[in-house]
């Protein structure tokens, strides 16, 4: 073993010998061997190696195999210097074994070592990013678990801050390329964190790359698979997919495929889904999504059946008004509950996929059914009305941080729903059926284009339906508050109006 005299020594020979460098092998032998020393001679190896290694092709083996075990001393000041040095390494083929490397080094619980780590991956990136994909993805696929996770987040947070001139379209393709072979077999988080790294290539930012990456999360899906509502696993792999696919479509890339499944599968089981998220309303996620979803179909062949489904479980959260005794007091013991959250999703989906069959109403049902339909809207306005002016009423002359606390936080989400419903509803009383107004979904930020839109007057002060209000602003219809998402409680809104009503029975806000 040298020491550290000698290391210094041999040191000399080959910072003198210039461009003869090349020719002191057993110099650079020496130096090699530092690594089996002590303390400083570990120090002073993990320096030199690096230093001459370009010059010893021959010894690129045995010098990077040196590097590495001081990579992995027990000393951290020594670890810690030998990671630092470790992109000079990095030349030509030698190079994507410094990124396999250095991606197993991400396992480290060192925080100085990590970041240390995470700079010298991203110094060989732009070196040679090609190569150095290689190596991240080799431990992707084939590293121990803590190695393939690290890596997958280097990837997620690291990319975005590498240049253009580094992200090249063939490195993206080859990130891509690579995505689609761990896909294969991924956890719902790696899902989610690998839909982050490829929405955020350029080239998949065009009209096209997002029509990719919606075939991308439709084949993760399994959208050609049998739904199995009581299968946890099978919910919650959709439900992560749809929530990936749903910032994905435009006008131009459309969400037919995946609104048609929830309409042929998910609806009709809406009630029996299954979910291990503990406290998650399972069935206001899924129509909340394909409310969200339902503004961008494009052409459906099972339109028609599409409808029918929607307006089959919308007539599910819409009752009947209930019978009367002789008098004049409810005769039944039941009290009607108006689930507002979910009657805004499924009024709002079948509104937006009704604009491309208005018919559908007026010709495609029966009259008796069309008929039973009003009742309905009329009951459910009734209450909606009077449950608006209570909303209007507890919010009137606040501001600012009185608006924050929770329990406004609550009424003010409930009085954006029941706004929305109310709009809605007066499209579909029109004598045919309107499919034109529009409404900001509750759980959506509020665009700034639409604060200064005038509003129509939402009240109505009988169950007639309501009637075309004069054009103008109102004050009370003002948006208030945009609060973000929350828990709110299911009796918040009950209150006497004959009968008794209610916001709904979910206890989740998402």
């Amino acid at each position: 073993m040298p020491t550290v005299e000698e290391l210094y020594r041999n040191y000399g020979i080959l910072a003198d010998a210039t461009e003869q460098v090349g020719q002191h092998k057993d110099a650079y032998q020496v130096i090699l061997d530092g690594v089996k020393g002590g303390t400083k001679e570990k120090r002073l190896a993990a320096q030199f190696i690096p230093k001459f290694f370009k010059h010893f092709p021959e010894l690129a083996d045995s010098a990077i195999n040196a590097q590495l075990d001081l990579c992995e001393d027990e000393d951290v000041s020594i670890r810690r210097q030998a990671i630092k040095e470790l992109p000079q390494f990095a030349t030509g083929e030698n190079l994507p074994r410094v990124a396999d490397i250095l991606t197993q080094l991400l396992q480290t619980d060192d925080s100085a070592e990590f970041n240390l780590v995470n700079n010298a991956l991203l110094s060989i990136f732009k070196m040679d990013a090609k190569g150095t994909l290689g190596g991240l993805f080799s431990q992707i696929l084939q590293g121990e678990d803590i190695v393939r996770e690290r890596a997958i987040k280097f990837l997620s947070t690291k990319l975005k801050t590498l240049p253009d001139e580094v992200l090249t379209k063939e490195v993206e393709e080859l990130i891509l390329t690579e995505s689609k072979k761990v896909l294969e077999d991924v956890t719902g988080e790696e899902f989610v964190l690998f839909m982050k790294i490829l929405s955020g290539l350029k080239s998949l930012q065009t009209v096209s790359g997002r029509q990719q990456l919606v075939e991308l999360v439709a084949e993760q899906a399994d959208l050609e698979q049998t739904f199995n509502p009581a299968d946890p696993d099978c919910v919650d792999r959709l439900l992560q997919c749809t929530r990936q696919a749903v910032p994905l479509f435009s006008k131009n890339v459309h969400s037919t495929r995946f609104v048609t499944y929830f309409c042929e599968h998910v609806l009709p089981n809406l009630s029996s889904l299954t979910t291990p998220v503990e406290g998650l309303d399972i069935q206001l996620e899924v129509l909340k999504l394909l409310a969200e979803m339902s503004s961008f179909c494009g052409d459906m062949e099972k339109l028609e059946t599409n409808l029918k489904k929607l307006f089959d479980k919308l007539l599910e959260y819409m009752p009947l008004p209930p019978e009367e005794a002789e008098n004049g007091e409810n005769a039944g013991n039941e009290e009607p509950k108006l689930q507002f959250s979910y009657v805004e999703c499924l009024l709002y989906s079948f509104h937006q996929l009704g604009r491309k069959l208005p018919d559908f109403l007026t010709a495609k049902l029966n009259a008796e059914k069309l008929k039973d339909f009003k009742i309905r809207l009329q009951y459910f306005a009734r209450g909606l009305q009077v449950y608006i002016r209570q909303l209007r009423l507890a919010l009137q002359g606040k501001t600012g941080e009185a608006l924050k606390t929770e329990e406004n936080k609550i009424k003010v989400v409930a009085l954006k729903i029941t706004n929305n419903i109310n709009v809605l509803i007066k499209d579909l009383f029109h004598i045919p059926p309107s499919y034109k107004s529009t409404v900001t979904l509750s759980w959506k930020p509020v665009q700034k284009a639409e604060l200064g839109q005038k509003r129509t007057n939402e009240d109505t002060t009988s169950g007639s339906p309501p009637k075309k209000a004069a054009a103008g602003p109102k004050r009370d219809a003002r948006q208030i508050y945009n609060p973000p998402s929350g828990k709110y409680s299911s009796n918040l809104g009950n209150f006497n109006y004959g009968e008794r009503w209610r916001l709904g029975t979910s206890n989740t806000w998402n």
